[in-house]
């Protein structure tokens, strides 16, 4: 398999003062139209429109026609408007590696809309990756070892411990609306008796883009991985807990464990052939949530980014 071609956002900078007006009438503009243009080029990055937290609405109802809520989410975030979220609340001085959002669920957004609110004071860029490409620069041997799938596994505490609560992943306090959710989701679960609930589910390993039929890597099972975490941190939680025992944790889907060597090139590879954008107080970014993955380089100073999506 060859890699394909270099790629890069398409940026398109305001011309005169900005604003949601001129947002607005520069999308009608495109030839291609929004939802075109955007499987044309993977990504849009809008800069210099001066987009507020006041006036995001009237921009995210244009690029995202239906939002949804982050459920059955795994990342820490906080809902902060109308199914808009902080991008993550994970440690500043972290890497977030390259994902595509809920590729772990058996549903996820197609479209992902970020908004600068505070530009962090250094570093703190979202890298972008081609999934495409991040399949075609993977070994031939790891490729075919996930080519059956992986299976994921959340233990989700009931209010006490480490990770999210059932509760929180969910947003709601119902059982019955989670078990709802989760058998149409096709996947496994269990009630524990401390109140905690496992969940198991089966998913692919890579997609197609439903209109380009694009064949693209997409899983999560480098974050799901202890290896992922980094030697320390695995060592800690090895000392804790089992790996049956993990807020979250990841197998192939026969019930075999995936090698850490294997987990280290997907997280590795991904993040050296991303590209990096860079954020000013107002910018925003519009994702092919299929044909891109997403993470965050790590940053100083005070960095707010918002996210919204839609199907």
């Amino acid at each position: 398999m060859t890699s394909p071609t270099s790629w890069a956002p398409l940026e398109i900078e305001a011309k005169g003062e900005g604003g949601t007006g001129e947002l607005l009438s520069r999308l009608e503009e495109l030839e291609l139209g929004l939802g075109g243009t955007l499987v044309k080029e993977k990504a849009l990055v809008f800069r210099g429109f001066g987009i507020t937290p006041q006036t995001l609405d009237t921009a995210l109802d244009r690029l995202l026609p239906n939002r949804l809520a982050y459920v059955h989410g795994n990342s820490p975030r906080t809902k902060v408007g109308g199914n808009v979220y902080t991008s993550t609340e994970y440690p500043q001085e972290f890497t977030i590696s390259m994902h595509n959002e809920m590729s772990y669920a058996h549903a996820w957004p197609s479209r992902l809309a970020f908004f600068c609110q505070v530009q962090p004071g250094s570093g703190g860029a979202t890298p972008v990756l081609d999934a495409e490409r991040w399949l075609a620069v993977l070994d031939p041997e790891v490729r075919e070892a996930f080519a059956g799938g992986v299976r994921y596994v959340q233990n989700l505490h009931d209010g006490y411990g480490l990770g999210k609560s059932w509760q929180d992943t969910f947003e709601t306090g119902e059982r019955a609306d989670v078990e709802a959710f989760l058998k149409n989701a096709g996947a496994e679960w269990d009630w524990r008796r401390d109140g905690s609930l496992r969940v198991e589910s089966h998913r692919p390993s890579t997609t197609r883009h439903p209109v380009t039929g694009t064949e693209v890597w997409f899983n999560q099972a480098d974050q799901w991985h202890p290896a992922g975490l980094g030697d320390d941190t695995a060592a800690e939680l090895a000392q804790i807990l089992s790996e049956d025992e993990l807020p979250q944790s990841v197998r192939f889907a026969d019930g075999s464990p995936i090698p850490p060597e294997y987990v280290a090139q997907v997280r590795d590879r991904g993040l050296e052939a991303a590209v990096d954008v860079d954020w000013r107080t107002g910018d925003l970014l519009l994702i092919d949530n299929v044909l891109l993955a997403h993470g965050r380089r790590p940053f100083t100073g005070d960095r707010r980014v918002l996210v919204a999506m839609s199907d």
